[in-house]
Protein backbone atom coordinates (compact mmCIF):
# COMPACT_ATOMS: atom_id res chain seq x y z
CA UNK A 1 0.00 0.00 0.00
CA UNK A 2 1.55 3.65 -1.05
CA UNK A 3 1.26 6.59 1.44
CA UNK A 4 -2.06 7.51 -0.49
CA UNK A 5 -3.35 4.72 0.83
CA UNK A 6 -3.80 2.21 -2.28
CA UNK A 7 -2.70 -0.88 -3.03
CA UNK A 8 -2.04 -1.83 -6.92
CA UNK A 9 -0.29 0.01 -9.88
CA UNK A 10 -2.39 3.80 -9.30
CA UNK A 11 -0.83 7.42 -9.63
CA UNK A 12 -2.58 9.89 -7.63
CA UNK A 13 -1.33 13.17 -8.88
CA UNK A 14 0.20 16.24 -6.28
CA UNK A 15 -1.21 19.20 -7.61
CA UNK A 16 -4.03 20.29 -6.02
CA UNK A 17 -7.50 19.83 -8.07
CA UNK A 18 -7.99 22.49 -10.75
CA UNK A 19 -9.79 21.71 -14.37
CA UNK A 20 -6.42 21.87 -15.91
CA UNK A 21 -5.05 18.69 -14.06
CA UNK A 22 -8.69 17.16 -14.59
CA UNK A 23 -7.87 17.00 -18.22
CA UNK A 24 -4.22 16.56 -18.50
CA UNK A 25 -3.03 13.69 -20.34
CA UNK A 26 -2.29 11.70 -17.48
CA UNK A 27 -2.98 8.08 -17.64
CA UNK A 28 -2.88 5.62 -14.83
CA UNK A 29 -0.29 2.87 -15.21
CA UNK A 30 -2.54 0.56 -16.17
CA UNK A 31 -5.56 2.40 -18.08
CA UNK A 32 -7.31 -0.80 -18.67
CA UNK A 33 -10.90 0.89 -19.39
CA UNK A 34 -9.34 3.57 -21.71
CA UNK A 35 -7.90 0.80 -23.78
CA UNK A 36 -11.59 -0.96 -24.00
CA UNK A 37 -12.91 2.40 -25.04
CA UNK A 38 -10.31 2.48 -27.59
CA UNK A 39 -10.53 -1.21 -28.70
CA UNK A 40 -14.45 -0.96 -29.39
CA UNK A 41 -14.27 2.45 -31.21
CA UNK A 42 -11.75 0.93 -33.48
CA UNK A 43 -13.72 -1.99 -33.90
CA UNK A 44 -16.77 -0.12 -34.60
CA UNK A 45 -15.18 2.48 -36.78
CA UNK A 46 -14.10 -0.63 -38.75
CA UNK A 47 -17.76 -2.26 -39.12
CA UNK A 48 -18.82 1.20 -40.17
CA UNK A 49 -15.79 1.71 -42.86
CA UNK A 50 -16.34 -2.10 -44.04
CA UNK A 51 -20.07 -0.96 -44.78
CA UNK A 52 -19.38 2.27 -46.71
CA UNK A 53 -16.92 0.80 -48.98
CA UNK A 54 -19.34 -1.91 -50.25
CA UNK A 55 -21.53 1.05 -50.76
CA UNK A 56 -24.19 0.17 -48.16
CA UNK A 57 -25.78 2.79 -45.81
CA UNK A 58 -24.94 3.74 -42.12
CA UNK A 59 -25.98 6.86 -40.69
CA UNK A 60 -22.91 9.28 -39.87
CA UNK A 61 -24.62 10.52 -36.72
CA UNK A 62 -24.72 6.95 -35.30
CA UNK A 63 -21.16 6.97 -36.20
CA UNK A 64 -20.54 9.43 -34.37
CA UNK A 65 -22.94 9.31 -31.17
CA UNK A 66 -20.97 5.63 -30.18
CA UNK A 67 -17.07 7.46 -31.00
CA UNK A 68 -18.11 9.91 -28.92
CA UNK A 69 -19.39 7.83 -26.41
CA UNK A 70 -15.99 5.82 -26.66
CA UNK A 71 -14.01 9.27 -26.39
CA UNK A 72 -15.62 10.41 -23.15
CA UNK A 73 -14.96 6.74 -21.71
CA UNK A 74 -11.15 7.75 -22.11
CA UNK A 75 -11.24 10.98 -21.08
CA UNK A 76 -13.03 10.12 -17.64
CA UNK A 77 -11.28 7.46 -17.00
CA UNK A 78 -7.66 8.25 -18.42
CA UNK A 79 -7.06 12.00 -17.99
CA UNK A 80 -5.59 13.35 -14.71
CA UNK A 81 -9.38 13.29 -13.37
CA UNK A 82 -9.01 9.58 -12.61
CA UNK A 83 -6.22 10.27 -10.66
CA UNK A 84 -8.29 12.78 -8.17
CA UNK A 85 -11.04 10.22 -8.62
CA UNK A 86 -9.06 8.23 -6.55
CA UNK A 87 -9.29 10.13 -3.42
CA UNK A 88 -12.06 13.00 -3.85
CA UNK A 89 -15.78 11.80 -3.57
CA UNK A 90 -16.92 14.70 -5.64
CA UNK A 91 -14.70 13.84 -8.64
CA UNK A 92 -15.47 9.98 -7.88
CA UNK A 93 -19.36 10.39 -7.99
CA UNK A 94 -19.03 12.80 -11.36
CA UNK A 95 -17.49 9.79 -13.14
CA UNK A 96 -19.98 7.40 -11.69
CA UNK A 97 -22.90 9.64 -12.68
CA UNK A 98 -20.79 10.07 -16.39
CA UNK A 99 -20.31 6.23 -16.88
CA UNK A 100 -24.05 5.03 -16.02
CA UNK A 101 -25.92 8.46 -17.12
CA UNK A 102 -24.35 10.31 -19.81
CA UNK A 103 -22.26 7.63 -21.34
CA UNK A 104 -24.60 4.76 -22.34
CA UNK A 105 -27.30 7.15 -24.26
CA UNK A 106 -24.58 7.41 -26.76
CA UNK A 107 -23.23 3.98 -27.03
CA UNK A 108 -26.76 2.67 -27.68
CA UNK A 109 -27.74 5.42 -30.03
CA UNK A 110 -24.85 3.63 -32.56
CA UNK A 111 -26.46 0.69 -32.47
CA UNK A 112 -23.74 -1.47 -32.76
CA UNK A 113 -25.62 -4.64 -32.42
CA UNK A 114 -27.55 -3.51 -35.85
CA UNK A 115 -23.67 -2.85 -37.09
CA UNK A 116 -22.40 -6.40 -35.77
CA UNK A 117 -25.30 -7.69 -38.00
CA UNK A 118 -24.94 -5.99 -41.27
CA UNK A 119 -20.41 -5.73 -41.11
CA UNK A 120 -19.72 -8.68 -39.95
CA UNK A 121 -18.73 -11.61 -42.65
CA UNK A 122 -20.82 -14.38 -42.92
CA UNK A 123 -17.93 -17.32 -43.37
CA UNK A 124 -15.20 -17.90 -41.61
CA UNK A 125 -14.49 -16.34 -38.41
CA UNK A 126 -17.11 -13.99 -38.99
CA UNK A 127 -19.94 -16.89 -38.89
CA UNK A 128 -18.76 -17.66 -35.94
CA UNK A 129 -19.09 -14.02 -34.39
CA UNK A 130 -22.67 -14.37 -36.09
CA UNK A 131 -23.96 -17.10 -34.93
CA UNK A 132 -22.67 -16.30 -31.06
CA UNK A 133 -24.52 -13.14 -31.56
CA UNK A 134 -27.66 -14.37 -32.12
CA UNK A 135 -27.58 -17.54 -29.83
CA UNK A 136 -27.01 -14.46 -27.19
CA UNK A 137 -29.95 -12.14 -28.44
CA UNK A 138 -32.21 -15.61 -27.97
CA UNK A 139 -30.72 -16.61 -24.54
CA UNK A 140 -32.60 -16.82 -21.30
CA UNK A 141 -29.80 -14.94 -19.91
CA UNK A 142 -30.13 -11.82 -22.25
CA UNK A 143 -34.07 -11.41 -21.18
CA UNK A 144 -33.24 -11.43 -17.00
CA UNK A 145 -30.37 -8.79 -17.98
CA UNK A 146 -32.52 -6.37 -19.66
CA UNK A 147 -35.45 -6.95 -17.45
CA UNK A 148 -36.05 -4.02 -15.56
CA UNK A 149 -36.65 -6.56 -12.42
CA UNK A 150 -33.17 -7.05 -12.87
CA UNK A 151 -32.07 -3.11 -14.31
CA UNK A 152 -33.51 -1.49 -11.58
CA UNK A 153 -32.53 -3.41 -8.74
CA UNK A 154 -29.03 -3.26 -10.15
CA UNK A 155 -29.64 0.59 -10.01
CA UNK A 156 -30.04 0.79 -6.34
CA UNK A 157 -27.00 -1.16 -5.42
CA UNK A 158 -24.78 0.82 -7.41
CA UNK A 159 -26.10 4.06 -5.64
CA UNK A 160 -27.53 2.37 -1.93
CA UNK A 161 -25.98 -1.07 -1.79
CA UNK A 162 -22.53 0.05 -2.24
CA UNK A 163 -22.08 3.30 -0.38
CA UNK A 164 -24.31 2.59 2.58
CA UNK A 165 -23.02 -1.17 3.31
CA UNK A 166 -19.13 -0.32 3.53
CA UNK A 167 -18.69 -2.45 0.52
CA UNK A 168 -16.96 0.76 -0.71
CA UNK A 169 -14.51 0.85 1.57
CA UNK A 170 -13.30 -2.50 1.03
CA UNK A 171 -13.27 -2.41 -2.37
CA UNK A 172 -11.50 1.35 -2.90
CA UNK A 173 -8.58 1.10 -1.51
CA UNK A 174 -7.34 -1.63 -4.27
CA UNK A 175 -6.88 -1.45 -8.24
CA UNK A 176 -8.64 -4.01 -9.09
CA UNK A 177 -12.12 -2.98 -6.56
CA UNK A 178 -11.57 0.53 -7.93
CA UNK A 179 -11.68 -0.40 -11.48
CA UNK A 180 -14.02 -2.87 -11.11
CA UNK A 181 -16.74 -0.92 -9.74
CA UNK A 182 -16.14 1.53 -12.61
CA UNK A 183 -16.50 -1.36 -14.84
CA UNK A 184 -19.76 -2.13 -12.92
CA UNK A 185 -21.27 1.68 -13.29
CA UNK A 186 -20.70 1.06 -17.38
CA UNK A 187 -21.94 -2.05 -17.17
CA UNK A 188 -25.53 -1.14 -15.35
CA UNK A 189 -25.65 1.77 -17.32
CA UNK A 190 -25.95 0.18 -20.20
CA UNK A 191 -27.97 -2.64 -19.25
CA UNK A 192 -30.77 -0.06 -18.11
CA UNK A 193 -30.45 2.31 -21.18
CA UNK A 194 -30.04 -0.69 -23.57
CA UNK A 195 -34.65 -1.36 -23.30
CA UNK A 196 -35.48 2.61 -23.31
CA UNK A 197 -33.62 3.35 -26.27
CA UNK A 198 -32.12 0.44 -28.37
CA UNK A 199 -32.95 0.15 -32.08
CA UNK A 200 -30.89 -2.90 -32.68
CA UNK A 201 -32.81 -6.06 -32.16
CA UNK A 202 -33.28 -7.13 -28.69
CA UNK A 203 -34.78 -10.62 -26.92
CA UNK A 204 -38.23 -8.48 -25.75
CA UNK A 205 -39.07 -5.12 -26.69
CA UNK A 206 -40.12 -2.74 -23.87
CA UNK A 207 -43.63 -0.88 -24.52
CA UNK A 208 -43.51 3.12 -24.55
CA UNK A 209 -45.36 3.24 -21.83
CA UNK A 210 -42.82 0.40 -19.68
CA UNK A 211 -40.33 3.11 -20.58
CA UNK A 212 -41.28 5.92 -19.13
CA UNK A 213 -41.88 4.37 -16.09
CA UNK A 214 -38.83 2.86 -15.78
CA UNK A 215 -37.07 5.94 -16.07
CA UNK A 216 -39.59 7.79 -13.92
CA UNK A 217 -38.96 5.30 -10.81
CA UNK A 218 -35.39 5.85 -11.64
CA UNK A 219 -35.10 9.69 -11.51
CA UNK A 220 -35.66 9.86 -7.68
CA UNK A 221 -33.09 6.94 -7.11
CA UNK A 222 -29.82 9.22 -7.23
CA UNK A 223 -31.72 12.62 -6.36
CA UNK A 224 -32.31 11.55 -3.24
CA UNK A 225 -29.20 9.73 -2.80
CA UNK A 226 -27.76 13.34 -3.19
CA UNK A 227 -29.42 14.71 -0.65
CA UNK A 228 -28.42 12.28 1.52
CA UNK A 229 -24.88 12.94 0.98
CA UNK A 230 -25.34 16.66 1.58
CA UNK A 231 -27.32 16.17 4.53
CA UNK A 232 -25.04 13.46 6.32
CA UNK A 233 -22.84 15.11 9.28
CA UNK A 234 -20.10 12.59 8.98
CA UNK A 235 -18.13 11.01 6.19
CA UNK A 236 -20.00 8.31 3.96
CA UNK A 237 -17.26 6.79 2.71
CA UNK A 238 -14.63 6.59 5.04
CA UNK A 239 -11.89 6.08 1.94
CA UNK A 240 -12.48 9.83 0.84
CA UNK A 241 -12.33 11.25 4.69
CA UNK A 242 -8.28 11.64 4.24
CA UNK A 243 -7.63 13.59 1.09
CA UNK A 244 -3.85 14.50 0.21
CA UNK A 245 -2.69 17.33 2.79
CA UNK A 246 -1.27 19.11 -0.54
CA UNK A 247 -4.83 19.21 -2.00
CA UNK A 248 -5.95 21.29 1.14
CA UNK A 249 -9.44 19.78 0.84
CA UNK A 250 -12.14 19.59 3.39
CA UNK A 251 -13.73 16.26 3.13
CA UNK A 252 -17.29 17.12 4.17
CA UNK A 253 -17.23 20.24 1.74
CA UNK A 254 -15.70 17.60 -1.02
CA UNK A 255 -18.69 15.27 -0.02
CA UNK A 256 -21.14 17.72 -0.41
CA UNK A 257 -20.22 18.75 -3.87
CA UNK A 258 -20.64 15.30 -4.43
CA UNK A 259 -24.28 14.95 -3.22
CA UNK A 260 -24.86 18.13 -5.03
CA UNK A 261 -23.73 16.66 -8.15
CA UNK A 262 -25.82 13.46 -7.76
CA UNK A 263 -28.82 15.67 -7.66
CA UNK A 264 -27.80 17.86 -10.01
CA UNK A 265 -25.94 16.44 -12.98
CA UNK A 266 -27.91 13.21 -12.42
CA UNK A 267 -31.36 14.48 -13.35
CA UNK A 268 -30.59 16.12 -16.76
CA UNK A 269 -29.23 12.73 -18.51
CA UNK A 270 -33.13 11.06 -17.14
CA UNK A 271 -35.07 14.03 -18.17
CA UNK A 272 -33.37 14.42 -21.79
CA UNK A 273 -34.36 10.24 -22.33
CA UNK A 274 -37.39 10.67 -20.89
CA UNK A 275 -38.28 13.67 -23.34
CA UNK A 276 -36.83 11.21 -26.81
CA UNK A 277 -39.12 8.34 -25.37
CA UNK A 278 -42.00 10.19 -25.46
CA UNK A 279 -41.19 12.10 -28.49
CA UNK A 280 -40.88 8.69 -30.02
CA UNK A 281 -44.02 7.58 -28.74
CA UNK A 282 -45.84 10.51 -30.78
CA UNK A 283 -43.93 9.58 -33.69
CA UNK A 284 -44.48 5.57 -33.11
CA UNK A 285 -49.11 6.87 -32.57
CA UNK A 286 -48.50 8.85 -35.24
CA UNK A 287 -47.04 6.61 -37.93
CA UNK A 288 -49.87 3.94 -36.72
CA UNK A 289 -52.86 6.29 -37.56
CA UNK A 290 -51.84 7.34 -40.54
CA UNK A 291 -51.07 3.59 -42.07
CA UNK A 292 -54.82 2.85 -40.24
CA UNK A 293 -56.36 5.83 -42.58
CA UNK A 294 -54.31 4.86 -45.43
CA UNK A 295 -56.06 1.08 -44.97
CA UNK A 296 -59.21 3.03 -44.43
CA UNK A 297 -59.03 5.10 -47.72
CA UNK A 298 -57.88 1.76 -49.40
CA UNK A 299 -60.06 -0.85 -48.37
CA UNK A 300 -62.72 1.19 -46.60
CA UNK A 301 -63.59 0.97 -42.50
CA UNK A 302 -66.40 -1.59 -41.62
CA UNK A 303 -66.61 -0.01 -37.79
CA UNK A 304 -66.87 3.06 -39.84
CA UNK A 305 -69.52 1.84 -42.53
CA UNK A 306 -71.46 0.27 -39.63
CA UNK A 307 -71.63 3.06 -37.88
CA UNK A 308 -72.96 5.59 -40.68
CA UNK A 309 -75.89 2.70 -41.55
CA UNK A 310 -76.84 3.23 -37.88
CA UNK A 311 -77.04 6.49 -38.28
CA UNK A 312 -79.29 6.72 -41.34
CA UNK A 313 -81.53 4.28 -39.61
CA UNK A 314 -81.76 6.62 -37.10
CA UNK A 315 -82.50 9.57 -39.57
CA UNK A 316 -85.52 7.33 -41.23
CA UNK A 317 -86.86 6.54 -38.32
CA UNK A 318 -86.25 2.54 -38.43
CA UNK A 319 -85.81 0.81 -35.26
CA UNK A 320 -82.03 0.21 -35.72
CA UNK A 321 -81.00 -3.79 -35.39
CA UNK A 322 -79.95 -6.87 -37.48
CA UNK A 323 -82.30 -7.14 -40.52
CA UNK A 324 -84.55 -10.04 -41.22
Amino acid sequence: MDEAGMEGPVWIPTEPPSLENFLAPTMQPIPLIPAIAVVLGLLYLAGVLRLWIGRRRWPVWRALCFLLGCAAIAVTMGAGVEGYGLKMFSVFIFQQLTLMLAIPPLLVFGSPGTLLLRATPHRGLGRMVLQLAHAGLRSRWARVVLHPGFTIPLFLITYYGIYLSGLDDRLLPTWYGHTGLELLFLASGVLFTVPLLSSDPLPVKQGFGGRMLDVAFEMPLHAFFGVVLMMATTPIVEFFATPPASWGLDPMEDQQVAGGLAWAYGELPTVLILVFIAHQWFRADTRQARRADAEADLNGSPDLEAYNAYLEQLAAGTPPGPSR
